[in-house]
């Protein structure tokens, strides 16, 4: 049932937008390419094992781990899922 200006499935439609954003958003940071030998934060060996596992891999695990801290602090999704956040 629409409320106000908002049209039937207007919700859903920007859940739906949220999560394509999200989607597209970790597709576009994926890694490419081929896997570096040494981080390109630290400059430490990255093992073998996570370059196979992780292609295009550049960072080591401690440092990919910091990178991954800083990301959801700063990524603006609420993932309470409240009402208010699904509409921009």
């Amino acid at each position: 049932m629409a409320t106000g200006w908002a049209g039937d499935g207007a919700v859903q439609d920007q859940i739906d937008a949220t999560i394509a954003d999200a989607i597209k958003r970790a597709r576009s940071q994926a890694p490419r390419g081929p896997s570096l030998k040494h981080c390109e934060e630290c400059e430490k060996k990255i093992p073998e094992a996570r370059r196979k596992a992780v292609p295009g891999v550049r960072l080591c695990v401690p440092c990919q781990e910091e990178h991954d801290k800083q990301q959801a602090a700063h990524s603006g999704y609420n993932r309470r899922g409240s009402k208010d956040s699904q509409l921009r």
